[in-house]
């Protein structure tokens, strides 16, 4: 189904593209909700995972797919783009669901967890322990389902078999990509070190890629977009991850949690593998260094300790070093839109993008 185009280029009306891309999901969970319904299957699976969804996000990858597709001369709202970048969201709430669960997370978007819910749900008759393995575990089966339905929400989407061929390199590479940022991130939290190299790594898989790149290339792609676009949208999208992750390190520290949905303490608990910390623990004294290591990955940190941590984070120039970067790749990202093969419409749609993304308080 295609509508009249719009006035404005598809995409720069973020509400309304937020709004298709939720019709295409609760549309997809409602016909999933039936069919469970049908088969006398555990219908709070699917009620958990829509309310999951529909518990905020900003639709970021959805709303950069479309974009995307946008940029590279798709018109209109075409009812399959639509529902492939929805399957974006759908992915995304797998890997969220699973890295809260690797992470121990008590929080998402300012509510339980789900993993947390699933264990208070179920916690009659369990011991404490036995309630939060069983939430655990729980939550990693409906994050696996979110990875499968993910993938049936693109091949159910009505693309043709062109699109599907172009596109499935792109989302087969972005899965990959994200995967090894998780192990990345994984194996590197808890033992913070001044290496910045590494962190970075982890930035440019788990966000740059991920998060800003692939879904632009996603939604190109199924325009019909040649590699000499794709490879100007890399230009762009690249540095301007890695400032969006950047100010993500931020906010994860410093961010007021009734912004950003998260507790300020998660990071510097889990000691984070980020490049604000590398970059503290490179520029510290052997002082600051000896009183800030060990409070880093302290799981039991106190709110007075996260505050000492911070005033040493920031004593040692870490966070002016962060916005430094941040500007610095905000510009690279900018001179990359501004020599790319775009129509002005395009670019100043991205340049809206970028502006939001660095500027962003949660």
């Amino acid at each position: 189904m295609t509508t009249t185009a719009p006035a404005e280029p598809y995409g720069a009306d973020s509400d309304q593209t937020r709004a298709e891309v939720d019709s295409a999901l609760g549309a997809f969970l409602a016909d999933k909700a039936r069919a469970a319904a049908g088969q006398r299957m555990p219908g709070e699976v699917t009620a958990l995972l829509a309310d999951f969804l529909a518990a905020g996000g900003k639709r970021i990858r959805p709303l950069l797919c479309l974009t995307g597709w946008h940029v590279a001369g798709g018109r209109g709202h075409p009812l399959p783009v639509v529902r492939a970048a929805a399957g974006l969201e759908m992915f995304h709430a797998f890997c969220l669901i699973h890295d809260d669960v690797m992470d121990r997370s008590d929080t998402r978007r300012g509510r339980p967890t789900l993993h947390r819910t699933l264990a208070a749900r179920h916690a009659a008759g369990r011991t404490v322990t036995a309630a939060q393995r069983l939430g655990a575990g729980t939550a990693v089966l409906i994050g696996d389902l979110a990875l499968t339905w993910a993938d049936e929400l693109l091949h159910t989407a009505g693309l043709s078999h062109k699109q599907l061929t172009d596109v499935l390199p792109l989302l087969h590479a972005m899965r990959t990509e994200v995967m090894y940022g998780q192990y990345l991130d994984v194996t590197a939290t808890g033992t913070p070190t001044a290496d910045v190299g590494r962190a970075l790594a982890i930035c440019r898989y788990k966000t740059a890629k991920y998060t800003i790149e692939r879904p632009l290339h996603i939604g190109a792609a199924l325009a019909g977009a040649e590699q000499t676009l794709l490879d100007s949208l890399s230009a762009f999208a690249i540095p301007l991850g890695e400032a969006f992750q950047l100010r993500d390190d931020l906010l994860g520290v410093f961010g007021d949690t009734a912004h950003t949905g998260k507790p300020a303490l998660d990071d510097l608990r889990e000691g984070k593998a980020t490049v604000l910390f590398a970059l503290a623990l490179r520029h510290a004294t052997r002082t600051q260094a000896n009183r800030l290591r060990p409070l880093l990955g302290h799981r039991d940190l106190t709110h007075d300790q996260a505050a000492t941590a911070r005033d040493i984070i920031t004593a040692t120039g870490a966070v002016h070093h962060v916005e430094t970067m941040i500007t610095e790749r905000y510009a690279q990202a900018l001179h990359h839109l501004r020599t790319a093969p775009l129509e002005p419409a395009s670019i100043r749609l991205l340049h809206d993008f970028a502006d939001t993304a660095v500027r962003r308080t949660a």
